[in-house]
Order: C-alpha cells, then sequence, then structure tokens
C-alpha cells in the first residue's frame, strides 16, 4: 500500500492507496501567518506535529500495510536554517523581496537565469527571497536555505533531499545539467553546501526506524522524495484523463502541459518544470480566477449566492464584447503574463450606457481573455481538461470553449496525491471517471470574440 502526504498552501492531505483505489484519505487546515512588509509562512514545527498526530491516528492495521511513503509540496518554498536550527517556512505567496526582484529584472544576467532555470524571475522564488535576505543581512552567511522537502526527507530519513522536480522550481537549478547553477550561486554568495542534495522523485530511502517504531510502520518502508504540487496535479490529471494541457480556474488560475521537452519564453515567462526524464511541466499561473468573480459578487450583489445564479441573465442580456466594455482583471498584481505584483485593475471604456449586465460581463471576459493568454503561452492545445469551482457554472464551461476556441473536458479536481501514486508505483489511480463531460466551441461565439480579444488588454 501506498501513502501520499500532500503540503498545500492551505492544508496537509494524507492518502493511502492500494492497487489504484483509495482506500483513506484525510485533509488536515494548515495555518500561514502574515506580517507586515509582505512576509507570509508557515511554521514547520506545526506541519511535522500535524503530521504525527495524523500517523498516529491512522489504525495501526493498516499502517502495517504500508510498504511506500512519498511527498508532495507546494512550490517555491525557503526555510532558513541557523546552526541547526529552523521554525520558518516562507512560502510562495511571501512578497518581501519584490523590490529587489524588480531592480534585478533590469539586469543582465536576468534573462540568462530565466533560461538556466525555467523558473520565471518573480518574488514567489527562493532565489527572490535568499537575494533579498541576502541584501538585507537578515541571516548569518553560513545559513543553510532549504524547503519543505528537505523538512520532510530529513525527517522521515535523517537526509535532507529534494527532489529534481521541486528544485527546479526554486531558480537555483540548472534545468539541462540536473545541477544547482554555479553562476546563479555565486550571483547570491551561497554554495551547494548550504542547499538540499538533489535526488531524482523516484529516489528512495528507508524509514528511520526509530519514527517507525513510534509510528507503527514496518521497519522496511521505504519513503520516496516525490515532486512538486503543480506538477503531479497536471501529471495525475492526464493519467486520469488521458489529456495533456489542463486549465485550472479556482480562486486563482493555470494553465498547464505536459511535454518531453524544455519550453522556454523570455518575454512571456512560462515556467518549466522537471518531473521526470522525459516529463516536464510547462505552463503559466495567473492570480486571477474565482476570486475576481467572488469580489464581483460582493460589489454587484446583496447576496453573493444570488449573483452566481444570476451570472446565465447577465451574460443573456449583454453582448459579447459588453458594449465596448473591458476589465483587466489584476485585483491581485498578477503572475503570468505580466509578471508584477504591484498590477492594478480597471474598467476601461465605461459611460453612462453601461449597465449591471455589461459590468458583470466584462469581469467574466476579463478573466478569461487573460486566462487565454496563458493558453498562448502553453502553444494553444485544442484539448483541455478544465477543473476548478469556476467550472460548476455550466455556462462559463460553454464561455470558455467559445473564447478559447478548444474542447474543454470537465474533469475532477487533479489532486497531487494521485500524480504522486502514479509517479512512484507507475499505476493510475482510479479517480476520475473514465467519460468527461465536453463542451465544444461555437464556432460562431468564437469568431465573434477573436476581433474584441486582438485589441483587448492595448
Amino acid at each position: 500500500m501506498f501513502l501520499g502526504i500532500d503540503i498545500g498552501t492551505t492544508a496537509i492531505k494524507f492518502g493511502a492507496i492500494a492497487q489504484g483505489e483509495t482506500i483513506f484519505y484525510h485533509r488536515v487546515p494548515l495555518e500561514t501567518y502574515s506580517e507586515s512588509g509582505g512576509v507570509r509562512y508557515q511554521k514547520a514545527s506545526e506541519i511535522l506535529a500535524i503530521i504525527q498526530n495524523e500517523l498516529r491516528e491512522i489504525p495501526r492495521s493498516l499502517k502495517q500495510r504500508i510498504t511506500k511513503i512519498s511527498f508532495s509540496v507546494a512550490m517555491h518554498s525557503c526555510m532558513p536554517v541557523v546552526a541547526g536550527e529552523f521554525e520558518q517556512v516562507f512560502i510562495w505567496s511571501d512578497t518581501q523581496s519584490k523590490e529587489a526582484i524588480a531592480v534585478f529584472k533590469q539586469a543582465n544576467e536576468a534573462e540568462r537565469f530565466y533560461q538556466k532555470t525555467g523558473t520565471p524571475i518573480h518574488e514567489m522564488t527562493p532565489f527572490a527571497k535568499i537575494l533579498y535576505f541576502k541584501k538585507r543581512k537578515m541571516y548569518p552567511e553560513n545559513t543553510k536555505w532549504l524547503g519543505l522537502k528537505e523538512l520532510l526527507m530529513g525527517f522521515f530519513t535523517g537526509v535532507s533531499t529534494i527532489d529534481l522536480s521541486t528544485a527546479s522550481a526554486t531558480g537555483l537549478l540548472n534545468l539541462a545539467k540536473r545541477q544547482w547553477d554555479k553562476e546563479i550561486l555565486g550571483y547570491l554568495g551561497i554554495s551547494t553546501d548550504q542547499l538540499g542534495q538533489l535526488v531524482e522523485p523516484t529516489t528512495s530511502y528507508l524509514i528511520k526506524r526509530e519514527l517507525a517504531d513510534e509510528l507503527h510502520f514496518l521497519p522496511g518502508v521505504q519513503v520516496f522524495a516525490g515532486a512538486s504540487d503543480g506538477c503531479l496535479a497536471a501529471y495525475g490529471g492526464y493519467l486520469a484523463n488521458g489529456l495533456s494541457a489542463s486549465l485550472t480556474i479556482g480562486t486563482s488560475a493555470a494553465v498547464r502541459e505536459i511535454t518531453s521537452t524544455p519550453v522556454l519564453d523570455w518575454q512571456r515567462q512560462n515556467f518549466c518544470y522537471y518531473l521526470t526524464e522525459n516529463i516536464y511541466v510547462i505552463g503559466a499561473p495567473s492570480n486571477n480566477g474565482g476570486k475576481v468573480l467572488e469580489w464581483a459578487s460582493q460589489v454587484f450583489a446583496d447576496d453573493p449566492v444570488q449573483f452566481y445564479e444570476k451570472i446565465p441573465d447577465y451574460l443573456a442580456q449583454s453582448p459579447i464584447g459588453a458594449k465596448g466594455l473591458r476589465f483587466f482583471p489584476y485585483i491581485n498584481g498578477e503572475r503570468a503574463p505580466l509578471w508584477k505584483a504591484n498590477q492594478t485593475a480597471e474598467f476601461k471604456g465605461l459611460t453612462i450606457h453601461h449597465r449591471r449586465a455589461e459590468m458583470v460581463r466584462a469581469v467574466i471576459e476579463g478573466v478569461l481573455f487573460n486566462v487565454k493568454r496563458l493558453h498562448e503561452m502553453v502553444n494553444e492545445p485544442s484539448n483541455l481538461a478544465v477543473s476548478g469551482g469556476f467550472f460548476e457554472s455550466a455556462v462559463l464551461c460553454q464561455l470558455t470553449a467559445d473564447i478559447l476556441g478548444a474542447d474543454c473536458w470537465l474533469a475532477g479536481e487533479n489532486e497531487p496525491i494521485y500524480g504522486l501514486y502514479g509517479l512512484i508505483t507507475q499505476v493510475a489511480s482510479k479517480q476520475s471517471p473514465i467519460r468527461l463531460q465536453k463542451w465544444s466551441a461555437n464556432q460562431e461565439s468564437h469568431a465573434e470574440f477573436q476581433p474584441v480579444f486582438q485589441t483587448y488588454f492595448d
């Protein structure tokens, strides 16, 4: 039996899978701490305590069947370790480094570092965080710079390793050589001794004997390094439905595609992360997905639930293009394609003739036209597995297909644990239905959207 542990931004999930069937699944909320200056972190002690507590709660009879354990972790975590002591794990949404990285973007090294690593130049990355911390001299020179994966592997096996998939999202890994990049480390003034030991995602170690005894696991349990949550979600979806490209619109949005070779574009800065020797995950993330609709529900309706129910009516009452009204949906700043933390949202072309229906349509079209730009960044796949709360509305499924000009296949949530199971065991889990609901573009509507999109963000 396989046990997957997924450390996400908001929760830690545990899934035990045997022969493709989920035997046990549990989710525990994980707190993120915020401080002034863009500081956002989780606590290593709390993460380890949750894991230990939950593993104690799994029935002993079930644990005795577990032979493999592996981990999915959120990308871009950065945990300073000073003289063996650690606690704060800075997460991707920490923005302390945004000014430092804005300056670095203008440097000659910026494009070269992106081309080497496949990681966008952005404050979300450990590269940016270390750059900021070093400039501010916030930690001793001999600080080790680890993350969630090293924390878990060290705890379970005694060896602080980091898999190449998670490492490829740090901004420190040379994607072609699959080694820590000497030039980038030199630029930051750090050495490989200050980073985790690189291993393949399928590399395994034996669980520490004392931990196995304490938690009632068999002593021969193999602990595999695993990979990052974004790569595993894309891979899990691919195993479940056979579609290499996916679009997720939850709070935020992301388009991802499984490829066999790296794909890089400096101007747009898609991400390109390693999963295995022949599998890379390319894509583009946006900060602005369903959260924009949530904001609109608070602005345009007294009752948010009623707002979502009325979306079909608002769209029916307003024409494609919202009578010239446009909405730039950057209420949370933006990652791809702008990579500007301070980017703001705006209505453009608003006149006295526009009513609520046009404004709501403009908000929705703005979100989806922005997604279309992400879609273009990953070669405009004609078939997409779509998932996330945004697609609970049939009208929004159809509108997405019409704007993208793609067939959208409504899939279940792509849980990283199922991708992890497939990666480690080479057996697909039985989570998604074989038949997916399909939404094909209305070609007349798609043709009508095209000229609107061409100049939408001018």
